[in-house]
């Protein structure tokens, strides 16, 4: 990266980071189980929910719960199920048509990112009705109080149920773009584990990995404070010790309950703190070949924190002494080491690869163009790179080249 760009973006960055303190990040309120949601909506007057999901979730019974208790206090409810992996545009439309025909008062966004991602842009809609998303993309444009949002996560990944963010693909580009804004958090978040249990192992190591992925970006970051240090710090150790017990024995409601909690945390670390590289290129291929988040995140992760060497060295220390692979004497660049290895050690113990097989040669520029975009001057990264140097790592992701 040129020098003029590289000081425009650090100093983009610091003066973000003296703005943290002073602006209205908040926690959702944690609720234990789904059957809390009446007596919410009731205490919020909120007469007609909108549930956001998708079909796969639906049509699985994991929305039945939620829906005998909404029943039984006589709450009219409506369901879009309609939802894809990644977003688009059309699913906002759709669903923000069916909210405003039944005159609904509130948003339960029931599922994993992608159903969450999508209420809170249902949510800007409806408060903003006059901007198409295209107009609130960005940072702080959409500045309106949205109907009673509530989150249900059914994976333990995104952490979505704490963030400002929203990302939506637009249905014509395939351009993917994030939505960010205070008033996309949700009210409250439901850590239900009993509606992650029937999660089969694969979808458990990819939203796992991407929990991680949340953590460790937040917290080799340029913009930690110590509330969102703390938070990756607790993410990272619940990960490591209760992720493998998920993945194996996915009916293990302690290691479910810890594994939202793990995703919480990150969440609440990333919201803040932000991400970096890893989310960007994620971001553009899921744009472009609809490449799920949680699985592009775990197979790009460890060759991002290897380019950032040392800089990164003394953090990725702390986190590994905080997941239990190394000790308190060990030197920086080997529990660094430990920390990467135990990261490609858990893709191949979940059968994730070290290849998005999608990308194809001709896309590359596109992609590290969009990736350029999106991290590049918000992202506090702990080294910067340009498009060029963005471009390697799809190189290497193409199944006819491997990092080492």
């Amino acid at each position: 990266m040129n020098k003029l760009k590289k000081a425009y973006c650090r100093t983009f960055q610091t003066v973000f980071k003296i703005a943290l303190p002073f602006l209205p990040y908040r926690k959702p309120k944690i609720v234990s189980s789904v059957k809390d949601i009446p007596d919410i909506l009731e205490k919020r007057r909120c007469q007609r929910a909108m549930i956001i999901t998708d079909s796969g979730i639906h049509s699985h019974g994991l929305t039945n719960r939620l829906e005998k208790a909404l029943a039984q206090h006589g709450l009219p409810y409506f369901i879009y199920d309609e939802t894809v992996a990644n977003p688009t545009t059309a699913n906002v439309e759709a669903a923000v048509n069916l909210y405003r025909s039944n005159c609904c008062d509130s948003i339960i966004g029931f599922g994993g990112g992608s159903s969450m991602d999508c209420a809170k842009a249902v949510g800007a809609r409806i408060a903003c009705p006059r901007r198409p998303l295209s107009k609130v993309k960005g940072i702080l444009k959409v500045r309106r109080r949205l109907p009673l949002l509530i989150a249900i996560p059914t994976t333990a990944g995104t952490g979505s149920e704490t963030t400002l963010a929203a990302v939506i693909t637009d249905a014509e580009t395939r351009h993917k773009y994030a939505i960010n804004d205070f008033p996309l958090i949700p009210k409250y978040a439901v850590l239900d584990p009993k509606v992650t249990l029937s999660l089969p192992p694969s979808i458990t190591a990819a939203t796992g990995m991407d929990a991680l992925t949340h953590a460790v970006e937040a917290y080799i970051g340029n913009s930690t404070m110590p509330d969102t240090r703390r938070d990756a710090l607790r993410a990272v150790r619940l990960i490591f010790q209760n992720l493998d017990t998920a993945y194996i024995d996915g009916g293990n409601v302690e290691a479910r309950k810890n594994m939202l909690k793990a995703s919480f945390y990150a969440g609440c670390a990333f919201t803040k703190s932000y991400v970096g590289y890893v989310h960007a290129i994620a971001h553009s291929l899921g744009g472009e070949y609809n490449v799920p988040h949680g699985l592009a995140n775990a197979v790009i992760l460890p060759s991002v924190l290897e380019a950032y060497g040392s800089s990164i060295h003394k953090k990725l220390y702390r986190l590994a002494v905080e997941a239990g692979i190394a000790g308190a004497e060990t030197p920086y660049d080997q529990a660094a080491q430990a920390f990467i290895q135990s990261i490609k050690e858990m893709k191949t113990r979940y059968g994730i690869g070290d290849t998005i097989k999608e990308i194809k040669e001709q896309d590359i520029p596109k992609l590290s163009h969009y990736a350029d975009k999106e991290a590049n001057p918000l992202y506090p990264v702990p080294v910067l790179f340009d498009v060029k140097e963005l471009e390697v790592f799809y190189r290497n992701l193409m199944e006819d080249s491997h990092y080492e």
